[in-house]
């Protein structure tokens, strides 16, 4: 049976980079080695990350400002290492909790000094994305989630401030072309639209860092990442590779523009389908929907297992809402087809002329 593959992390890759990963694994490059075995100080994997920083360079049209690393542990590590590195004892940051992965952002931080709420959308269950920020003068950054996966709401412009904006792009990072200059520091989990699991993104403006007095575990320090190019431990090499791989398919279909006009397509289709069939419904303010991960639900309760069963059956993979929120949720990232999304919307049309 096909597969749809709607998984909201990790999720579906291009069918190509999984062909190229799966024979890297065997071996790579030719070189009698597989990409599991190579050592990462080798001038084999040394191309590889220094060939997918020059990509992300590429794609965010930035310049030798910036710094491109790829490190361990995923965005939730940077909920700490990002205020760490530039929130100093007693010193104020400003953060928008619009979602879950925004309030456990706020968390970590203020572990490290005086985090303001600048906006919160809880009054209505991050059912919206509240752009009405409160931001003390003397705030060292400001920080938003871009996209938040498990409510489906996602900033489609951002805010103007002279403060240095901090975001975190794990779930719609490459989906769409953005003044990327706006932003001193981005960071993302790889597993949406990068590449597989195992390895974060980080983009920071090299003059942001290197301001607090608080001594910084060397692991932690981004300075000490930058010196060392990415390669101040062991980085995981693998998963570096597959970013790679879809670094350079995201070029070569097309690059950001490309990716978002397909984004919006999806999306287009997704929602109206919804928006047509009165057994579903939808909490999310239409303007702030997201084009990376609808939620919704069945207008009757009693209907959402029999419709996830039929999900399940029609070879629908990772439909089911968070567990927070419930609900069905569709993610349709760079690698999801035009033709999933429709399988998807077709078998939502049957299920509700069953259903009346």
């Amino acid at each position: 049976m096909k597969k749809y593959n709607f998984n909201s992390g990790p999720s579906i890759l291009p069918d190509e980079v999984l062909a190229q990963a799966a024979r890297a694994i065997l071996e790579f490059n030719g070189i009698g080695l597989s990409i599991l075995e190579i050592g990462h100080r080798s001038t084999w994997f040394v191309d590889v990350i220094e060939e997918a920083r020059s990509l992300v360079k590429e794609l965010m049209q930035l310049n030798d400002e910036y710094e491109v690393l790829f490190l361990h542990g995923g965005a939730t590590t940077q909920f700490m290492q990002v205020p760490m590195n530039l929130l100093d004892d007693g010193e104020t940051a400003a953060y928008c909790d619009n979602g879950i992965w925004g309030s456990k952002a706020v968390k970590e931080a203020s572990l490290f000094g005086n985090v303001v709420v600048a906006a919160s959308s809880k009054d209505k269950n991050h059912t919206y994305i509240n752009k009405d920020l409160k931001i003390p003068t003397d705030s060292k950054y400001v920080h938003i989630t871009t996209n938040n996966t498990v409510e489906g709401t996602q900033w489609h412009s951002f805010p103007d401030t002279k403060i240095p904006l901090v975001a975190d792009m794990s779930s719609d990072i490459f989906s769409r072309p953005i003044n990327f200059k706006k932003f001193s520091l981005i960071y993302a989990g790889a597993q949406k639209n990068m590449g597989a699991a195992g390895v974060n993104l980080l983009v920071v403006k090299k003059d942001l860092l290197g301001k607090i007095k608080r001594p910084i575990p060397v692991i932690m320090d981004y300075r000490k990442h930058i010196e060392a190019k990415s390669l101040l431990n062991t980085p995981p090499v693998f998963a570096v590779y597959v970013a790679l791989l879809t670094l350079r398919w995201i070029k070569n279909e097309g690059g950001l523009k490309e990716m978002e006009r397909r984004s919006i397509e999806k999306a287009n289709l997704l929602y109206s389908t919804i928006d047509s069939l009165p057994i579903f419904t939808s909490h999310i303010a239409k303007e702030d929907r997201s084009n990376m991960n609808a939620v919704f639900f069945l207008t009757d309760p009693k209907h959402e297992e029999p419709f996830l069963e039929l999900c399940k059956n029609e070879g629908m993979v990772g439909v089911k809402g968070y567990r927070t929120v419930g609900g069905i949720r569709v993610s349709m990232y760079n690698a999801l087809s035009l033709e999933s999304v429709q399988a998807f919307c077709d078998l939502a049309k049957r299920f509700a002329a069953k259903h009346k």
